[in-house]
């Protein structure tokens, strides 16, 4: 569960953000706040996730309540100005919706900050959300077996089931620890906790046998003791 405030003081604008969030279940929408003031408040004494801000809020800007803020959060930018994107990228900003922004490009940044924080709480993350045809599907991380490449599709084998997924392998490294799961081979990666044993480079788990490449074999060597 990611849970987020909005920061926006159009009406309008605000009651469409909020649906956009009660759309997506791992959302649980805090607060809402109309400036930046009692936004930069709540965010001194309250732990969020991601944060929906809005750049004209009167008398103290969104540009200047991150600058004052400097949260920990994922931040998701919306507004109907372009040109404060640079400004916002340079504080980090984890995306950037120019209004009006339609449901499909909220979830992309959605997905973004989700990649975010499972990076920023990968020293204890147990599980990831995965995204599956038209869905965010929860995976424990202690129930993936070994993940394949097929072509455009990463398949993930889990102890009871399969899931395809369109992510690369490159988004799946960034969201899961390596010393949980690991890249061995470019079209492989795999549960550590998984390997019953490891012979002439090949990685057994179950009846399957995955190959280790020289490009990952090193850092794979290292995080099972054996460098």
């Amino acid at each position: 569960m990611m849970h987020c405030i909005i920061v926006e003081d159009e009406p309008l604008a605000l009651e469409r953000t909020k649906g956009y969030v009660e759309k997506l279940p791992f959302l649980n929408l805090e607060a809402t706040f109309d400036n930046g003031v009692d936004a930069l408040l709540y965010l001194k004494t309250n732990k969020v996730d991601l944060l929906f801000l809005d750049i004209n809020l009167g008398e103290l800007s969104g540009i200047q309540m991150l600058e004052a803020a400097k949260p920990e959060c994922a931040v998701i930018i919306t507004t109907a100005y372009h040109e404060y994107a640079l400004k916002g990228y340079e504080l980090n900003v984890t995306d950037y919706l120019l209004k009006p922004f339609t449901f499909e490009r909220f979830f992309q940044a959605v997905e973004k900050a989700q990649l975010f924080t499972t990076k920023i709480e990968s020293g204890d993350i147990k599980y990831v959300f995965i995204k599956t045809e038209y869905r965010l599907e929860k995976i424990m991380l202690q129930d993936i077996l070994y993940i394949e490449g097929m072509r455009d599709y990463r398949r993930i084998f889990l102890k009871d089931k399969n899931i395809m997924t369109l992510q690369t392998f490159k988004e799946l490294e960034e969201m899961i620890p390596a010393n949980i799961v690991c890249r061995v081979h470019k079209s492989y990666m795999i549960g550590i906790d998984k390997i019953e044993s490891i012979e002439k480079e090949r990685i057994k788990i179950g009846n399957i046998r995955i190959p280790v490449s020289e490009t990952y074999k090193k850092t794979f060597m290292h995080l099972i003791g054996r460098s």
